[in-house]
Order: C-alpha cells, then structure tokens, then sequence
C-alpha cells in the first residue's frame, strides 16, 4: 500500500504483477469485497487489506498474476530483496500480523 499512498493524482492508472495468486484472485475475482462485508474475519493480513482498499478505489488498478522463480528478472529481483529483508537483524514488529 505504500506505494500506492505516494500517488499524487486521483484515478491512476496502475498495474501490479504478483506472483501471489491469493492477492491477485482476491481482487481480480471479487472476494476482497466479500471478506470486507465480513470485516475480514480468518483472513490473511486484514490489517493490509484495510489499507489497500482506499487506495484501490481512489485508482485504477489492475492486478497481473506472473508466475514466480520463472526466470521474470523484476519477480526475482523483489523475491532476493524481500528474502534479504526478512533475514535482516532488528526487523520492527509488524503489528497488525500479531494475534491478541
């Protein structure tokens, strides 16, 4: 959501590759909406999903589903970066991944 938070102009047009068919299906297949009417109850990152969806009708985004580790060099790219970060020392709590 970050990213989409630094749009400036209202109605952008976006396209994200995944290569996470949860969050693309999620989207392109409606259930996002569903889960939301159920104030995502026995979902994944509710927190993430709360944020995203402002930023999902303020723009128009389009989600694209790629296949991971199949040789795309941007999808492996942001795989290395996101496994380096995770392995990083002083990592922040993420708060709303904590369970009460």
């Amino acid at each position: 959501p970050e990213k989409l938070e630094a749009l400036k102009k209202e109605n952008s047009e976006v396209i994200v590759f995944t290569d996470s068919k949860y969050v693309s299906e999620a989207i392109n297949q409606g259930w996002l909406f569903g889960w939301e009417k159920r104030d995502f109850k026995k979902r994944k990152n509710p927190d993430l999903w709360k944020k995203f969806l402002p930023l999902y009708r303020k723009h128009k985004i389009e989600f694209r589903w790629i296949k991971g580790h199949a040789g795309n060099v941007e999808n492996s790219r942001c795989d290395e970066l996101a496994v380096r970060a995770s392995r990083g020392k002083d990592l922040p709590v993420d708060e709303g991944y904590l369970e009460e």
